[in-house]
């Protein structure tokens, strides 16, 4: 089966390289021409662990393809998957004005039946609207050929992205029409007993939005009792635990930190309030979670200021919004360096991979380590802003003998404060 895929974004990108993988021939398009010759020498502009391989595998296989022209490709594609960006636009409300030229040019020039498929996330209705113009260009030019348009939203977690694709929980498709070539295009997948699941186009615009909602409450409600543990003298650990246990609630999503970031949940979250407004329906639960989510980052730095002697030299470990991705998109890391900045301290930060992406976005007085050792010589104070699996595994006596101060404020839990006192540092984590 012939796929091409607009957008080689994060999902974008993702998507084509295991649909090449699974034996379709892939074209990946992008309006973006350095970034399509970055793709054509096998090099991915984006850090996902195993996604690079991929890219080199497609291309060796000559079953992946990329280019700028789309209209040179479309006379071969039999599914367009449109993964171009939905950015938060005005009252929060997802910018769908990429999804729409995506729509308008395969309708202008389509010569062939094709299936028109939005990965990228958007709100309930779009379907509907791309379909309508779709439909009226179509008629314009005077061409009777079929362009039905079908949700299939994405569920991948960055840093996992590849075996979220490749072996996913369930593929959602939302459709009306005939379903055979959406069974033929993931057969690969469900042929290992994977579920893929049909519904209405507007259920699955829906089911993404819900599930990433859900999740960001999952971390908003723990985060919530954090400020409760700290004044009682609990332990969020051993709450998140007591409740994780409970197979109806499970532990996952559970973990108390700073708040969540990234691509997805503050702007998911954000849309799907923005949604209920626009149709009249209250979403209380979903607001308070942005609240909170607001709330607690705000409550972090307030935390770290307290704890800081006036200009201090602070060593930040972490900068991308999660591990295993240099994804900066909303990173609460950008926040707590500004307010450090504007509060008169220094900062030096070490990020294993998303020291470059962060620089751009941090402010132009911040130093940037080799090492996470290198990060902490002569810092007064040392903040953990992401869990990367190599800062769990440091030597914390090592990092007290170069230090000047003692201070270690935990924005995600990484550490035992036994371990870190034990080490001649102060801790500070969250809901401990």
């Amino acid at each position: 089966m012939t796929i091409a895929v607009v957008g080689t974004g994060y999902v974008g990108l993702v998507s084509a390289a295991c649909f090449a993988e699974l034996g379709h021939t892939v074209w990946g398009v992008d309006i973006d021409a350095a970034k399509i010759e970055m793709l054509k020498a096998g090099r991915s502009p984006i850090f996902e662990p195993g996604l690079e391989e991929l890219i080199q595998s497609g291309i060796k296989n000559d079953r992946l393809h990329f280019s700028t022209d789309l209209v040179s490709i479309l006379p071969d594609v039999q599914i367009l998957f449109c993964a171009v960006a939905t950015p938060p636009g005005e009252g929060c409300k997802a910018d769908l004005r990429a999804v729409f030229s995506v729509a308008e040019q395969v309708a202008t020039h389509a010569t062939r039946d094709l299936v028109f498929v939005n990965k990228s996330t958007v709100p309930v209705g779009t379907g509907k609207l791309c379909e309508e113009r779709i439909a009226a260009i179509l008629r314009k030019r005077g061409v009777e050929i079929s362009i039905p348009v079908v949700s299939n939203p994405e569920f991948l977690r960055e840093g996992m992205a590849v075996p979220d694709t490749m072996m996913p929980d369930r593929i959602i498709v939302g459709m009306n029409g005939s379903r055979s070539l959406m069974e033929e295009l993931y057969r690969p997948i469900t042929r290992v007993g994977k579920p893929l699941v049909f519904m209405s186009r507007e259920s699955a615009e829906i089911v993404k939005y819900a599930s990433n909602a859900f999740l960001a409450t999952k971390i908003s409600f723990i985060n919530m009792l954090t400020e409760l543990c700290e004044v009682t003298g609990a332990n969020i650990r051993d709450v998140a635990k007591g409740m994780g246990l409970d197979n109806r609630i499970g532990p996952k999503f559970l973990h108390a930190g700073i708040g969540y970031g990234g691509s997805c949940f503050p702007k998911d979250v954000k849309a799907l309030i923005a949604t209920g407004k626009e149709y009249n329906v209250p979403v209380p639960i979903i607001e308070a979670t942005d609240a909170v989510n607001v709330h607690q980052r705000k409550r972090f730095i307030e935390k770290i200021l307290k704890n800081l002697s006036p200009k201090s030299h602070v060593a930040v470990w972490g900068l991308s919004f999660k591990p295993k991705t240099d994804d900066m998109r909303d990173a609460p890391s950008i926040d707590v360096i500004d307010a450090l900045v504007k509060a008169g301290h220094t900062v030096t930060a070490f990020d294993p991979v998303a020291a470059e992406r962060a620089k751009p976005l941090l402010p132009s007085t911040i130093a940037y380590a080799a090492t996470p050792i290198e990060a902490t010589q002569g810092a007064d104070a040392l903040l953990v802003l992401t869990e990367w699996d190599l800062f769990r595994g440091m030597d914390l006596k090592e990092v007290k003998e170069a230090m000047k101060g003692n201070v270690l404020v935990d924005g995600r839990n990484v550490y035992e404060p036994e371990e870190v006192e034990e080490a001649g540092l102060v801790y500070h984590g969250i809901g401990l």
